[in-house]
């Protein structure tokens, strides 16, 4: 089976975002975009719900490198 052309790779924690692109280029793929996903946290203040940021992911878009 082929393995897809698009692959999301997403910088692990403990990892800088020089291993994510070793870690991409060593599986063939180039990256085409990168996105920061903010991560938030539900916190409850008098009875009401709010939604506070606590840190972002950072995620890349590759596409399958010709060779």
């Amino acid at each position: 089976m082929a393995k897809s052309k698009k692959m999301r790779f997403e910088v692990h924690e403990g990892e800088t975002i020089d291993h994510c692109l070793d870690r991409m280029k060593k599986e063939g793929y180039t990256p085409v975009r990168r996105a920061e996903e903010p991560i938030f946290q539900e916190v409850n203040r008098d009875g009401e719900k709010t939604y506070e940021p606590v840190g972002r992911k950072i995620v890349f878009q590759a596409v399958k490198s010709e060779q």
